[in-house]
């Protein structure tokens, strides 16, 4: 069951990153349980000079710091709470080929030719993630295939036919089709009519891999100051990035904020909006039972418009993920909001004790493709991955580190990608959203 939230004007003018959070704390979650921590690194404190200063020390901000550092920047990185505290340690561990929109659509929206390079950008980011797995973060390992499972038989021609399309028309031959006898053999629950097998993706531990780019970044020369909030950037030549102890000189700046930006960027914050999104991790199940649910250990993602997806991990947890709600705060009672789809999907885990459970703020756009942008000759960001971050984020910071070096092309391309306004702005988009987002979770359940 879907759950909207709407929002109080206190909550509204609640700091995002401090609602359900304390400073320098990871959430009790199944990832922070199963990960070590680099550092903790230094707080920043007085006059600090550097090339590039990336404020964000997610997937986006971590990638970035590896790749400028390695094209010759002197790159300090700036996070208010740890490295991989945000949606990049506390997501599903999906990482899906394509882009958040299919390619049909894009072709609608950007032309054929963007399309295709929208798309091969996409494969690139899979391997990007692959191959930082397997550099800097090998415990954090990769499974893979990426089911995506249909809850509405009327949906399952079209999904087929998206198969056929991308093994005909893009040359892809890793997608598949799967009726609905086998997708009830794969994911083990007789709600789903049939879909796809996408074995170019698959899905890792988010948050070993955030610690492990950092870890890398470090030994590249990267200055990581955690617990440093920034509280101001004045726009020049250079910036001056401005936190509580410190400030910053910089020639370049990169936001890598997302869902935690909250209003610190109003140009950003207009287009890109937090949600919050949950997910529970069982009690270890016994190792047939798993493989009876997802029996070759695919991650798996649904129709609904409010996405359920799950997968297994390493210690035979079901991870399941789902349900979203608006504001800052998350709900009391994350266990109880959760475990209703999984149960609807899963009734065989009824009594299941649950071990974690826990939320995380994301950003999403109104069209849900990534938000990239030049705010100022010197000055870029790169959010809004609503959804589909592992891969793209990880691949923005690469793009933004190739502009940073004079080859922006392919940052702007992304860029060139109309983003929206909210409509209403900051004020009025949350209860619109909820209007919005009420229609499309009766349309799930009719």
């Amino acid at each position: 069951m879907w759950r909207a939230s709407t929002p109080s004007n206190r909550e509204m003018i609640m700091d995002i990153l401090t609602a359900n959070d304390r400073v320098g704390q990871y959430p009790n979650s199944w990832y922070t349980a199963t990960a070590d921590a680099p550092g903790p690194y230094p707080e920043a404190k007085g006059d600090i000079s550097c090339d590039v200063c990336i404020i964000g020390g997610g997937f986006t901000g971590l990638s970035a710091a590896l790749h400028m550092a390695e094209k010759g920047f002197d790159v300090v990185l700036v996070e208010a709470h740890r490295v991989g505290f945000g949606a990049s340690g506390r997501n599903g561990g999906q990482v899906g080929t394509g882009q958040r929109l299919e390619q049909d659509e894009l072709e609608e929206m950007v032309g054929k030719t963007a399309a295709r390079r929208l798309w091969d950008l996409s494969l690139e980011s899979v391997q990007l993630v692959r191959d930082m797995v397997a550099e800097y973060a090998p415990e954090a390992g990769f499974t893979n295939g990426v089911l995506h499972a249909d809850h509405r038989a009327r949906f399952v021609p079209d999904n087929h036919a998206y198969a056929r399309k991308m093994n005909e028309e893009y040359g892809y031959d890793l997608i598949r089709p799967v009726d609905k006898d086998e997708m009830r053999h794969l994911c083990g629950s007789p709600v789903y009519h049939g879909g796809t097998l996408d074995m170019g993706g698959g899905h890792t531990h988010p948050l070993r891999l955030a610690f492990g780019m950092a870890r890398a970044a470090v030994t590249k020369g990267v200055r990581i100051f955690e617990t440093t909030r920034v509280s101001k950037v004045v726009e020049g030549d250079p910036a001056k990035v401005m936190t509580e102890s410190s400030n910053i000189s910089a020639r370049y700046v990169l936001w890598a904020c997302n869902g935690y930006l909250g209003h610190a960027q109003k140009n950003v914050a207009a287009r890109v909006m937090p949600i919050n999104n949950y997910i529970l991790a069982t009690e270890p199940l016994e190792e047939d039972f798993a493989k009876g649910l997802i029996r070759e250990g695919h991650a798996v993602a649904d129709s609904k418009f409010v996405i359920n997806y799950f997968r297994l991990s390493e210690d035979n947890r079901m991870l399941f993920g789902g349900a979203e709600s608006y504001g800052y705060r998350f709900p009391k009672d994350i266990v109880k909001l959760v475990s209703k789809p999984m149960l609807e999907i899963y009734p065989q885990l009824k009594d299941t004790r649950i071990d974690y459970a826990w939320g995380g703020t994301l950003g999403i756009t109104l069209n849900r493709m990534p938000h990239f942008a030049r705010l100022n000759g010197n000055i870029l960001s790169a959010s809004g991955y609503s959804g589909h971050g592992v891969a793209m984020a990880t691949l923005g910071g690469k793009l933004a580190a190739e502009a940073l070096a004079g080859q922006a092309e392919r940052f702007d391309l992304m860029a060139n990608i109309p983003t929206p306004r909210f409509p209403g702005g900051a004020t009025l988009r949350w209860p619109l959203l909820v209007v919005a987002m009420l229609w499309f979770s009766l349309r799930d359940k009719l």
